[in-house]
Formats: structure tokens, sequence, C-alpha cells
């Protein structure tokens, strides 16, 4: 595996409770911004094309510890942990402003065929790329 994608995200004001505990909710909308950020990145200003549309099937969390205002700027670490035929599994890890780790984020991402609102296959060329970011030797699934 090549290193992962990292990515620098801010804890906003909104983002926390008057206690300054940041909002479960948010650390599902940090994930998503840095898979978008991955994708981007990956993907922008290369010969490959991309993976196309994309919709998320399931979400996982695990909560190592609070996230808080003191936390800011987050690391955030981007890898993929499946990849099969239509579908792939992003993980993203949460690291505080010391190295903390205080989240791991599991998404489940359908490729979608726009037309039929059907599963389709990912492209080879993107397939490729995404292995590079992969957090063991994975072989594509057949599924």
């Amino acid at each position: 595996m090549s290193e992962p994608f990292r990515c620098e995200l801010q804890v906003r004001w909104g983002d926390s409770d008057r206690l300054g505990h940041v909002n479960n909710v948010m650390y599902l909308e940090y994930a998503q911004e840095a898979r978008l950020r991955f994708f981007r990145a990956i993907f922008d200003g290369t010969d490959t094309g991309s993976v196309g549309p994309v919709v998320v099937r399931r979400l996982e969390v695990d909560f190592e510890r609070s996230l808080t205002d003191e936390s800011d700027p987050l690391s955030v670490e981007v890898t993929v942990t499946k990849l099969g035929r239509t579908s792939m599994t992003i993980r993203n890890r949460m690291f505080d402003r010391h190295g903390v780790l205080h989240s791991t984020v599991d998404a489940v991402l359908v490729a979608l065929d726009m037309a039929t609102n059907t599963p389709r296959p990912i492209p080879d060329e993107a397939c490729e790329v995404l292995l590079a970011y992969s957090e063991e030797t994975l072989v594509r699934a057949a599924t």
C-alpha cells in the first residue's frame, strides 16, 4: 500500500454543543468531506477518469473518544478496505491535532447507473487507482 490519503479538516464553532463536544452527526459530515477530497485528489487531472456516481449504502462509526473544540484541526486518513465489482468500502480514521485517534468511519459505496437507478460496475481504470490506497493487498472481488 502507498501512504493513506490524508487531509486536514477544521472543527467549526457550530459543530459543538455548549460543553464543547462535537455532535456525533458531525463525524459523518467530516467523513463525507474527506471522501470527497479523496476522490477529487486521486481522479482530478488524471487520465483514469473517475468512479462515477456513487451512493452510500451503509455507514459504520466507531467512536473511540469525544472530539472537542480543542481537537482542531483534525487529520483524516482515507483508505480502501474492500473493492468489489460494483461497491467499495472506504475507511476514514480521524485524529486530533495531537495525533490521537478519535473515530473510525467505514462507508460502503455503490456505483450507480443514474438512468436505471441500479448498481453498475466500477471502471477497471478507477479500480487500479483505488487499489493503491488499500489497507492491505486487495484483489478486486468478483461481487
